[in-house]
């Protein structure tokens, strides 16, 4: 492949990836010039949050044909690989003597990425409708695991006294994993779907994805940044780079190929979830790590995605772009 080529590819990815972080650029713009006021953002992020990721989440996924999915290797490979960054991320903070504390931060943010907004996001940027229903499937099984490994963590290095009751309530009262549910079950009885369903899905998606960005950037402190110790730092490489890495790796190995490699690694590649420092904070840890570490992701992010979603089309391995 000639030099011209190769910068012609890598323009490509950075036009899918640019976009999904210029809002998260603008709602932190928007929130520093006093547009965006924390109050605001917060009532509009549990709106859409409530219900516009889910309605968006469920004309995705009941455009899906499940009877004819063949083999879904990329659901198993991004649940392996997520256990595997869980456990080898606390192995390595123990050999690394971080505090007990400070343990289950780290961990949280090496395996949890942001696959429910920015990762279905970028799906979308990348290939379209047929991103976000293909995205739909792992966005439903990551986020259940996601749960179970964050309290187990941080209950056992932070003492958070989460309940396995109060985790599976969680889950079953999660709104988007009650909108995949439902379009999965409506695609199930009635497929194929009403063709109303498709340009309702791409009008949820160019308003509520976007939507949601400017919200995350406008919840972003990057004043705290100055504070980001190196523990931070480690996070973040474990977060972006060992954790898709692990991913792409492990689907390779299944045999994932073309858009469900691609939609596989955005969802694995993006930022640590807003969420996870939520939670870190409702258990009493260090919320300041957990904010530097989430902040610092999603800057740092723009590259390392751009960088692995160019490397996986040099080798021809993610499809055909949308």
């Amino acid at each position: 492949m000639s030099f011209h080529d190769a910068l012609a590819l890598f323009l490509n990815a950075l036009e899918i990836i640019l976009p999904t972080f210029g809002w998260v650029l603008a709602g932190l713009f928007l929130n520093r010039v006093g547009l965006l006021p924390a109050s605001l953002n917060e009532r509009f992020s549990r709106l859409a949050f409530t219900y516009g990721l889910p309605v968006m989440l469920f004309t995705g996924a009941a455009q899906v044909n499940y009877r004819d999915m063949g083999g879904a290797s990329y659901l198993f490979a991004g649940a392996i690989a997520s256990i595997v960054v869980f456990f080898a991320s606390w192995q390595y903070s123990k050999l690394r003597g971080h505090a007990r504390r400070e343990q289950g931060v780290f961990v949280q943010a090496a395996f949890r990425s942001n696959l429910a907004i920015v990762g279905i996001a970028l799906a979308y940027s990348a290939y379209g409708d047929r991103g976000t229903a293909l995205a739909a499937l792992p966005v439903a099984l990551l986020t259940i695991l996601y749960n179970v490994l964050a309290v187990w963590v941080l209950n056992v290095t932070l003492g958070a006294g989460t309940t396995v009751r109060a985790v599976a309530l969680g889950v079953v009262r999660n709104p988007l994993i009650i909108g995949i549910s439902a379009g999965v079950l409506f695609s199930l009885l009635f497929y194929p779907p009403p063709a109303v369903l498709k340009p309702v899905s791409a009008g949820l998606s160019a308003f509520f994805l976007p939507a949601m960005l400017i919200c995350i950037g406008g919840a972003m402190n990057v004043s705290r940044l100055y504070r980001a110790g190196g523990l931070a730092w480690e996070a973040s490489a474990w977060r972006l780079v060992v954790g898709p890495g692990l991913g792409v790796l492990v689907a390779l190995a299944l045999g994932v190929r073309g858009e469900a490699l691609g939609v596989l690694f955005l969802l694995l590649a993006t930022p640590v979830a807003v969420s996870g420092h939520v939670m870190v904070v409702a258990a009493r840890g260090d919320g300041v790590l957990a904010a530097n570490i989430t902040v610092l992701t999603t800057l740092l992010s723009l590259l390392s995605i751009t960088l692995g979603f160019f490397l996986l089309s040099l080798f021809a391995l993610v499809g055909e772009m949308h």
